[in-house]
């Protein structure tokens, strides 16, 4: 039976939306198992755009929505139509969109809020015992939402391989517990139907990050 799968996007591009090779990874591994996947951003403004040849903001607006359509080919829908009945189970890529856009984690850190529309589609998709797909910084909205749950951003030590190691312990601090993997393994909390991968967390290779993006699609498609 074919697999119906959300994937959520927060913009276009590492620093201020969606990181596209994570967001390509994610939708090639779909179409290699044969998935049918439907992409959804949210119609506003991102918290701000940046350059990324120098990494400092921009005086521009920019939608978010709009700047996801650039990673889907255009064919993507406003966050707010995504029907969770109509779907097996929903994938949310990483890239500093997801703490700036979708989430404050990038200014409030373990304080943060997320999106009100968001916090309620994967409160329903957890509700309704499907699974979700989370890499990079993006099980941060795990965290917040289901307490205790398991899930991995990588290593909890700091190094150069690991430059945001220090995130695991900020999950910690939220109530969850984090389980240590490399870079091309995921974690499955198979009581919460989450599967998560560190994707860019890792100073890597980019073939070892789409490996274990590779595991982290499988493995959500396999709680579907």
């Amino acid at each position: 039976m074919v697999k119906r799968v959300a994937v959520i996007l927060s913009g276009c591009g590492v620093y201020d939306g969606t990181e596209i090779h994570e967001a390509s990874a994610v939708l090639i591994h779909l179409s290699r198992a044969g998935a049918k996947l439907q992409m959804f951003a949210p119609d506003e403004d991102q918290m701000h755009v940046v350059n990324h040849c120098v990494g400092k903001p921009t005086e521009e607006k920019r939608n978010i929505l709009q700047e996801s359509a650039r990673i889907a080919r255009g064919d993507v829908t406003d966050l707010a139509e995504l029907d969770v009945s109509a779907f097996d189970a929903a994938i949310i890529p990483g890239g500093f969109g997801v703490a700036k856009n979708l989430c404050d984690w990038a200014v409030k850190n373990k304080n943060f809020t997320i999106q009100p529309l968001l916090e309620k589609l994967i409160k329903d998709f957890h509700k309704a015992g499907k699974p979700l797909g989370m890499c990079c910084i993006s099980p941060v909205l795990a965290a917040k939402l289901l307490p205790g749950c398991e899930l991995t951003v990588g290593q909890d030590k700091e190094c150069e391989k690991w430059p945001y190691a220090q995130t695991a312990g900020a999950m910690k601090d939220l109530g969850c517990k984090h389980v240590n993997k490399e870079v091309d393994e995921a974690h499955v909390d198979v009581k919460n139907k989450l599967v998560t991968t560190c994707a860019f967390m890792c100073n890597a290779p980019f073939h070892k990050i789409f490996d274990g993006i590779g595991v982290m699609v499988q493995e959500t498609l396999k709680l579907a």
